[in-house]
């Protein structure tokens, strides 16, 4: 696992009680880090290497079978971010380049 996964990732344990196991957390944990990594495809496959994962099964598996609730991991994930901001002021940049687009290209 890379070094800045215990400095960067501390917070991260503000969700351990939306997983249902062990297991399911440190999918989460895993994906979290394959995401903020400097993995120029951040595919599964690419994110089970980086984190020392024999295959990308388990974190598979997470993201199509692990019951948690996305609605109280947003209201975690936005406490957070009140708690680092501390009522300063923020500039919010919305990257819509995921977004579906109309028309056909």
């Amino acid at each position: 696992m890379p070094r800045y996964y215990t400095k960067r990732c501390r917070k991260l344990f503000w969700y351990k009680n939306l997983f249902p196991d062990v297991r399911s957390f440190e999918a989460f944990k895993y994906l979290h880090v394959g995401c903020v990594s400097d993995l120029k495809r951040k595919t599964l496959p690419e994110i089970a290497k980086i984190v020392g994962l024999d295959n990308q099964q388990g974190l598979h598996h997470f993201l199509t079978k692990s019951p948690w609730d996305i609605e109280k991991l947003r209201t975690i994930r936005l406490e957070l971010i009140l708690q680092v901001i501390k009522g300063r002021p923020i500039i919010l940049i919305i990257d819509e380049t995921g977004d579906r687009k109309k028309g056909f290209n």
